[in-house]
């Protein structure tokens, strides 16, 4: 059962199935409803809901199903909505939807529905701000060059698998991270508690140009002993393969322990059977690096279910899932060409 779960899980991209089966995967798993509520921000009934529903008609029973729910609400029920979401002090298109669902059978095809009951409840959506480095476009793209060139070299050993190219990065994971876009009541600050917002947990992650499956590792900081441990992490889990890393400068990228560890690993090799091979980006521009839209879609998805981060742990949990073993598809990882195994 855990198995077709995690397929399940591994290819939804609807949030409201997403948590349904996780919260029964976790229960078949052995966790109490009380570590699941911790951790989803869910009751006891919705997790025996759920299970039972599962239990009974199997993968079916967690799909949304829009066949034969109304898509209309009368005065009464939208006038009950309001008052519902006038009573929360927190606001999510996800468990809106939930909500219509469960408790009236409607569910309406179009996003925009939804935006213009929370409209209408007087919720707005907020946006933060953030600033990005500029680089130097006339170097980022002679870089951008180069790395394409030598990708294209190397095409044979890379469709075949004998080569494995990762862009990989660090990011620091910070419990204020889930602050973000939110809806909102218009005129009133939305706070979220947090007992220590520069609570941290830095991943190393890497990103394959050909197969597309993210991997990320924790580790107590970005430095030299984590990027060895991380390149060590690699080559686990490519032991037939050689392995190119394409990543920025950053300095214990380039200290002398990893030196030290790349002329260990790549002894007495010539440089076209080197075991690791390191390419940097160009300097001061993140967004050369595809594993940056993966880190911003887990950071998204935690902002989404803000309310369901209780604790830091929950923050890691959810972006570890929403991470670690997961295939991407998105249009940055064909920046350098066209290499996915996926049609």
């Amino acid at each position: 059962m855990t198995e077709e779960l995690q397929e399940f899980i591994e290819a939804n991209r609807d949030a409201r199935e997403l948590k349904r089966g996780v919260s029964v995967q976790m229960y078949l798993e052995g966790y109490k409803h009380r570590e699941i509520k911790d951790i989803l921000g869910v009751g006891s009934g919705y997790v025996s809901k759920w299970t039972k529903i599962y239990v009974d008609k199997g993968l079916e029973g967690l799909l949304l199903g829009y066949k034969g729910k109304s898509s209309y609400l009368s005065e009464m029920q939208s006038q009950a909505i309001n008052a519902w979401l006038q009573a929360k002090n927190y606001w999510n298109l996800v468990e809106l939807q939930e909500y219509l669902e469960d408790e009236y059978n409607v569910a309406f095809e179009s996003k925009q529905s939804y935006y213009a009951i929370f409209e209408k409840a007087g919720i707005s959506w907020k946006k933060t701000q953030k600033h990005n480095p500029k680089g130097n476009p006339t170097i980022i793209h002679k870089k951008k060059e180069e790395i394409t060139e030598w990708l294209e070299k190397h095409r044979p050993e890379i469709i075949t698998e004998k080569l494995a190219v990762f862009f990989a990065d660090e990011c620091h994971l910070l419990w204020g991270d889930i602050c973000g876009y939110v809806w909102g009541k218009k005129q009133e600050r939305i706070e979220i508690p947090i007992t220590n917002e520069r609570e941290r947990q830095t991943y190393y992650g890497a990103v394959n140009l050909y197969t597309q499956e993210c991997v990320i590792q924790a580790s107590s900081a970005g430095n030299s002993e984590g990027t060895v441990a991380f390149l060590k992490y690699l080559q686990g889990q490519n032991e037939d393969r050689r392995i190119a890393i394409i990543w920025d400068g950053a300095s214990y990228h380039r200290s002398q322990e990893v030196k030290d560890y790349l002329a260990l690993t790549n002894h007495e090799l010539e440089e076209s059977a080197w075991k690791i091979t390191c390419i940097r980006f160009a300097p001061n521009d993140p967004k050369q690096n595809p594993i940056e839209d993966i880190w911003l879609h887990a950071k998204r998805f935690i902002r989404e279910f803000y309310h369901l981060c209780k604790s830091f742990a929950a923050v890691k949990f959810f972006f570890e899932f929403i991470t670690h073993r997961q295939i991407f598809n998105f249009p940055k990882l064909f920046t350098y060409g066209f290499f996915s195994q996926i049609n």
